[in-house]
């Protein structure tokens, strides 16, 4: 704003003066900006160089690449989505390979819990019960559990989900929702997010609960389905390291804060989520 002001008065002034004033203060907030990129830079690169990871030279990254556009697996077998890049940019920051393995998303989060990978990015929800046993980044994206029903359902909220068999993806907050608000009678666990999808789609199930990003790939892939416009429950996506790793947390934290500030995060997020 400082800046902005200097420009405007010597554009009105128009003296030899003033634009050796504007000139200087210019200069003055373009090395200030310089200065706090470098200090910011420099205390990532700090952190980094207080990392012991799993591999050395590899922060290894486990996932569950079935929930586009997250994570996902292309035609050619490549891993791809929104969470693939964020990690790739983090550890960009922190001078290391990224290493991707895929699993079951339960699986996932134990990897990371047991020490076997640094960290876990599924889609991952805080929850007060995932944070007894693993820590957790500050928040890069916000999600939202939406239900996914025939086109000719009934089912028109949630309070309507009572009574009914719901699909949802095990191990995820759509179970433990689900679970904890029908009761584990009414919810049928699957593997994965598609498989969920499928039994819809064969009658085995009234509705699934999901993430809305995926949810959204899944109707537009299946003729018959949509989504209804009530979403269930509001969530943060955060980073999940082994408990008490706190050097790798600070330098995920110091990486995101950075790749915030320069736009990468929103770049990521919009070449997979386009604005509606």
């Amino acid at each position: 704003m400082g800046t902005a002001m200097v420009l405007s008065l010597a554009a009105c002034g128009g003296s030899a003066s003033s634009a050796a004033s504007s000139e200087a203060a210019s200069s003055e907030a373009a090395s200030s900006e310089e200065t706090s990129e470098a200090a910011s830079e420099e205390t990532t690169d700090e952190a980094a160089g207080e990392v012991t990871t799993v591999n050395a030279g590899k922060l290894t990254m486990s996932t569950n690449a079935a929930f586009p556009p997250y994570e996902m697996t292309t035609d050619s077998g490549d891993l791809e989505g929104i969470d693939i890049e964020v990690a790739g940019a983090i550890a960009e920051k922190l001078g290391l390979e990224l290493q991707v393995d895929d699993m079951d998303f339960d699986a996932a989060l134990l990897a990371t819990q047991s020490g076997k990978s640094d960290m876990v990015m599924a889609g991952v929800t805080v929850t007060d019960e995932r944070q007894k046993v693993m820590d957790f980044s500050d928040t890069y994206a916000e999600g939202i559990q939406s239900i996914i029903v025939p086109e000719d359902s009934d089912i028109a909220s949630a309070d309507d989900l009572a009574g009914k068999i719901i699909g949802t993806q095990r191990g995820t907050t759509g179970y433990i929702y689900c679970t904890d608000d029908f009761g584990e009678d009414s919810v049928v666990a699957y593997d994965d997010g598609l498989t969920a999808v499928q039994a819809l789609n064969n009658g085995q199930v009234d509705a699934v609960v999901i993430d809305n990003a995926p949810a959204k790939e899944f109707v537009a892939a299946n003729p018959g389905l949509k989504i209804l416009d009530t979403a269930y429950a509001q969530e943060d996506y955060a980073i999940g390291v082994a408990k008490g790793n706190t050097e790798l947390l600070n330098a995920i934290n110091g990486a995101l804060e950075e790749l915030q500030a320069d736009g990468t995060l929103q770049s990521i997020v919009d070449k997979y989520i386009k604005a509606e």
